[in-house]
């Protein structure tokens, strides 16, 4: 690969590295958030996703329907700004940091989901997987929009194998009996995952 396609592939492989929401000026939107995030977090240790209602999220969040509404529009997009900020505090913990190349951002992206399936394990239902998948997908594809490629594949499609590449190689590990560590499996799952990244600037036959 040329210096150029490295300098590509480094622009916007680095953007996979934030996971969260994007930073919000007003404290007030910012807490209001944060407010029913964690209210949904408090009440998914001790019901299934599909039993919560919007009313339930708002009540723990202490703040009405109309007001849930004007930051999400349904539960389940919640879910995903919460997986999502979950994700970048489990790479923060892990001091992870961008070094320039496309195999570092992605050890970061398997790590977190690694960890963050491993930590909601007792909670992983279809709902919190999917949206993991999703947050995983609309990063990767990002990333890929900010350098446009003449990849013979669509963006869309990569980013949609990749993810679900990387989230069923993980839910594999965490089904694994006596597992190893996220670190341990790691190497399997970049062999697996790493093919599939490189097509996003593949040349044209």
């Amino acid at each position: 690969m040329s210096l150029q396609g490295k300098a590509t592939n480094a622009g916007w492989i680095e953007s996979l590295l934030v996971m969260a929401t994007p930073a919000i000026v007003d404290p007030r939107i910012r807490r209001t958030r944060l407010l029913l995030q964690h209210a949904l977090e408090a009440l998914l240790k001790e019901n299934d996703f599909d039993q919560i209602s919007v009313q339930d999220i708002a009540d723990a969040a202490t703040v009405n329907r109309v007001t849930f509404y004007a930051h999400y529009p349904d539960k389940f997009a919640l879910l995903e700004c919460v997986v999502a900020r979950r994700l970048q505090e489990l790479l923060t913990e892990r001091n992870i940091k961008f070094d320039g190349t496309c195999n570092s951002a992605l050890t970061a992206v398997v790590l977190g989901v690694c960890d963050y399936l491993a930590r909601t394990q007792a909670n992983l239902g279809p709902h919190l997987e999917m949206a993991v998948i999703a947050v995983v997908r609309r990063q990767l594809l990002e990333g890929m929009r900010q350098s446009p490629s003449e990849a013979p594949v669509p963006p869309e499609m990569i980013a949609t194998t990749l993810s679900w590449a990387i989230c069923g190689a993980a839910r594999e590990w965490l089904r694994t009996p006596d597992r190893g560590s996220s670190e341990e499996i790691l190497p399997g799952i970049m062999k697996l995952v790493s093919p599939i990244l490189a097509v996003a600037h593949a040349p044209l036959a």
